[in-house]
């Protein structure tokens, strides 16, 4: 990138760079909890943003893109209600847990939605999952050789049913419009140049 466009951003960063927070209030549902902050920025202006908890924690995740170890895609069926089928077929994913690193969480998360391992785990890449209201951060690994050791060990609001694919079926599946969510298809994004290489 030219000097200048980066001499640019660094500016703005500089300018729009939060100098000071103050949590305003807290409401706290179930699941989420919503905080109302009062931000004040280096610009000299105050903004308030609200930042969503999930858990009580920041709602970072991990997220697996598992292959077995007969070259099939291992993915997750299970209840998104507030999609339009109320149902969606993505990856084996889950919350990063206090002293867990992501890799850990990434296993974890494997064993237990599906009850297949890996030991050979490849980092895809990570990204926010909404800056705008959320300080969460996702991790993606491509899961190879994967293996059944155990069965599914779900936690009680969990439902998911897991299913085996070829590689050309999961494609088949984001063109027909199964696969809608953005965690999955940026797993699959990042993952097709290893899996070229299979």
């Amino acid at each position: 990138m030219r000097k200048e466009k980066i001499d640019e951003i660094k500016k703005s960063f500089a300018e729009l760079k939060t100098l000071y927070m103050e949590k305003l209030k807290s409401i706290e549902n179930t699941f989420l909890t919503v905080q109302t902050y009062k931000c004040v920025l280096n610009n000299g202006h105050t903004i308030k943003r609200e930042k969503i908890l999930k858990g009580k924690k920041d709602g970072s995740a991990a997220i697996i893109f598992p292959i077995t170890e007969d070259n099939e895609v291992l993915l997750a069926i299970e209840p998104r209600v507030f999609t339009n089928k109320t149902v969606d077929i993505g990856f084996p994913s889950g919350y990063i847990e206090e002293n867990e690193t992501p890799e850990t969480s990434a296993i974890r998360e494997l064993e237990e939605e599906t009850g297949y391992t890996s030991d050979d785990l490849i980092y895809l890449g990570s990204f926010y999952q909404d800056q705008g209201c959320s300080g969460a951060y996702n991790y993606y690994y491509l899961a190879k050789n994967c293996r059944k050791v155990k069965e599914q060990k779900l936690d009680k609001s969990e439902f998911i049913k897991y299913i085996l694919v070829t590689f050309e079926e999961l494609e088949e599946l984001v063109e027909e419009g199964f696969i809608k969510g953005l965690n999955s298809a940026y797993a699959i994004e990042k993952g097709k140049s290893y899996i070229r290489r299979m």
